[in-house]
């Protein structure tokens, strides 16, 4: 798989351009703060899929809690696999780079983000921002949160995500939110669809050979390596496209079409 950190910017990348076009009754942001809020869900959701590995990043970031989530989340996608794979399928010891790794689960993780919003308010907006936030600082400074330990990541996503529901509460709709985990889960399949492995994207609705957990990937001389020079490449790519948006969406929203609040 792509490693932790490319997969964060990527999906701050993708959702800074996402807050620059996506119209607001489709859950773009419509101010400067409410953009970067949008990137940084979509940065911490660029994490989300990989929750089912005990190994991955979003396994660390808060501590006992989420090691304990990432094992149940293993434990439920590889029985999800298990129930519906086909004859071609090969057995799986365990569940990394399936149910989470589709685009069906990106469309649920939005969709059930934005009911839980609808549903229980101020409670649900400040937990999912409390999850997707931590989950960008650990991706998006990893040396920052590996020093400091979970905790103090725990404790500044708590006082992010209370801080943004306060002060951008359009940010936190049902909506916006839903909105921004679809974009960086999809960001995430973007990301280990090149990799050498690919993902089963289209699973489990495509049957593909046979197979209804085909690994979708390019052509073998596309495919790039975790950890290799060319993952690393698309991370410099990532957080030059980072730095680009920023500017235009900060100083020059003209340029890219915006008119901001």
């Amino acid at each position: 798989m792509v490693m932790g950190p490319t997969h964060a910017m990527s999906g701050a990348a993708i959702g800074l351009a996402m807050a620059a076009t996506l119209p607001p009754e489709w859950g773009g942001p419509t101010s400067i703060a409410g953009a970067f809020v949008f990137a940084g869900v979509t940065a911490g959701a660029a994490l989300l899929p990989d929750l089912d590995s005990p190994q991955a990043t979003i396994a660390r970031s808060f501590g006992p809690a989420s090691q304990v989530l990432a094992h149940v989340t293993e434990n439920a996608a590889r029985a999800v696999y298990s129930a519906t794979r086909t004859k071609r399928d090969s057995r799986k010891e365990n569940g990394h780079r399936t149910a989470t790794h589709t685009i069906l689960f990106a469309v649920l993780a939005g969709l059930a983000t934005g009911g839980l919003v609808a549903a229980f308010g101020m409670t649900a907006s400040v937990g999912i921002l409390f999850v997707m936030l931590g989950l960008a600082l650990r991706g998006l400074f990893p040396r920052w949160a590996k020093k400091n330990g979970w905790l103090i990541v725990t404790g500044a996503s708590a006082i992010l995500a209370w801080g943004t529901w306060r002060l951008l509460p359009e940010s936190a709709s049902a909506i916006a939110l839903g909105a921004s985990v679809t974009v960086g889960v999809l960001a995430h399949l973007l990301g280990d669809v090149i990799t050498k492995r690919g993902v089963p994207m289209l699973a489990p609705l495509v049957k593909i050979s046979g197979k209804r957990w085909y690994d979708v990937r390019p052509p073998e001389i596309l495919r790039i390596r975790a950890s290799g020079p060319f993952d690393k490449l698309l991370l410099t790519a990532c957080t030059v496209a980072v730095v680009v948006l920023t500017y235009l969406i900060v100083f020059d929203p003209a340029r890219i079409g915006v008119a901001w609040a």
